[in-house]
């Protein structure tokens, strides 16, 4: 039996409350309990009121007189909030169908609480928004701590990163050029009917005008391409791998990376890590659409006595663990998830992989770190303290890619930015080990 879209997007919301899964994961299961007609919907609901939940959560405070301890109650209440602020849905609709969904939740008893709730939000909302504009919080739409650390790390280039932020993301092909050239696709996308436009640093990079499903890409399913943001297919392009040279793809998952390494120079011999099983299926899956395969391995990448077998890489590819800060508007959630001590556990984490990796890398090899963060805490501070500490390591990151200059220089490594429009924030730096 179909469920309440509204009531399943609460659910989704309460969860993300609560810290208990990701969008990622709870939303196709929540997809699988409504109509297919009402998925879109639902998608909408909770990507929506994720990525607007810093201010809905002030706006909410504000029309609350005491904190609601019940977390399926707060997230009817933002999600009410939400409709009424940023959908087309009529409002009376929207506050009506949520307080139904409160009885599909079995919240009788909060019925008239939202309701209230509600119809204050819509009586008041320009008074509310007044009151809110000079809270950092509610114009940036980052919770405070994050809003702090991006500010202070980029302060003539914030305002712009927190746009990108809360901007949908575009959709961005990599072409496999093994099998087909840039040029060759964009003229069968044109005759399809979808319009596209060329990346502008990566040379295999494709952005569609408008998002679509994967199903109608003409030859996604044999690999003529892959979605993959514009950023992420720098990793491969700077490490160019060689021919038979030995690589290690650490941390994987899902494996677009380990693709287009592959699709750089087929005769590679590539390991795939990653330290969660069903993530490498992910890994499994892409290789096989592209008619790839690599060596796959389920282990810790801080503990490679486990798994390494004494041969030294050529390339190690280490996309490491973040805070994810550079793809918030692929992954609206991190604004909920995200908590400010999660910074220092991350750094020491990336710290440990990056030395535990190095010893695997030849004398005259590279290792290449990565992350999808926007913060230099987790990138240029990782890298140069590691460099100072590690003799034969130095920085060879390239300032021009394709004869194009490509990021921020740091003090170690390239920083990406996010771009309203462009690429995903991340970070690279691309260390040498001496012979």
């Amino acid at each position: 039996m179909s469920r309440d879209v509204r009531a399943e997007a609460a659910r989704v919301i309460a969860s993300l409350l609560e810290e208990r899964g990701s969008l990622a994961r709870l939303l196709p299961a929540a997809e699988d309990k409504v109509e297919e007609r009402d998925r879109p919907l639902l998608r909408e609901l909770c990507y929506g009121s994720a990525r607007t939940a810093p201010r809905l959560q002030l706006i909410a405070a504000k029309l609350l007189r005491k904190k609601v301890s019940d977390i399926e109650i707060n997230a009817l209440i933002l999600l009410g909030i939400y409709q009424l602020e940023y959908t087309r849905i009529p409002d009376h609709a929207a506050i009506s169908a949520t307080v139904n969904a409160a009885r599909s939740l079995g919240l009788d008893r909060a019925t008239g609480l939202i309701n209230g709730v509600l119809r204050n939000a819509l009586r008041n909302s320009e008074q509310l928004q007044r009151k809110l504009s000079g809270n950092p919080q509610f114009s940036s739409m980052h919770p405070a701590w994050l809003q702090q650390q991006i500010k202070a790390a980029w302060p003539e280039k914030a305002s712009d990163i927190f746009r990108a932020n809360n901007a949908n993301p575009p959709m961005t092909l990599r072409v496999n050029t093994a099998k087909i050239s840039r040029a060759d696709y964009l003229q069968q996308l044109d005759e399809t009917g979808l319009s596209a436009e060329p990346c502008t640093i990566s040379p295999v990079g494709i952005t569609l005008v408008e998002p679509v499903s994967v199903t109608v890409l003409p030859g996604f399913a044999e690999g003529l391409v892959s979605v993959q943001d514009e950023s992420a297919q720098l990793a491969a392009l700077l490490l160019q791998p060689q021919e038979n040279a030995r690589v290690l793809d650490a941390c994987a998952a899902p494996g677009g990376k380990s693709c287009h390494l592959l699709e750089q120079e087929s005769s590679i011999q590539l390991s795939a890590l990653d330290i969660e099983e069903d993530r490498l299926v992910r890994v499994e899956e892409n290789l096989e659409r592209n008619g790839q395969s690599a060596e796959l391995i389920c282990a810790d990448a801080t503990s490679p006595n486990e798994w390494w077998d004494g041969q030294q890489y050529d390339q190690i590819l280490l996309d490491a663990p973040c805070s994810a800060t550079g793809v918030i508007r692929r992954n609206p959630d991190i604004k909920l998830l995200r908590r400010e001590e999660d910074i220092a556990e991350l750094v020491a984490l990336q710290g440990k992989i990056l030395r535990a990796l190095w010893p695997l890398v030849k004398p005259g090899g590279q290792l290449l770190y990565a992350t999808c963060s926007s913060l230099p805490t987790e990138n240029s501070e990782v890298v140069a303290a590691f460099i100072a500490e590690t003799e034969d390591a130095s920085d060879n990151t390239p300032e021009l890619l394709n004869d194009k200059p490509w990021g921020e220089k740091q003090v170690a490594g390239m920083q990406l930015l996010p771009q309203t429009g462009g690429g995903d924030g991340f970070y690279y730096a691309l260390l040498s080990k001496a012979e």
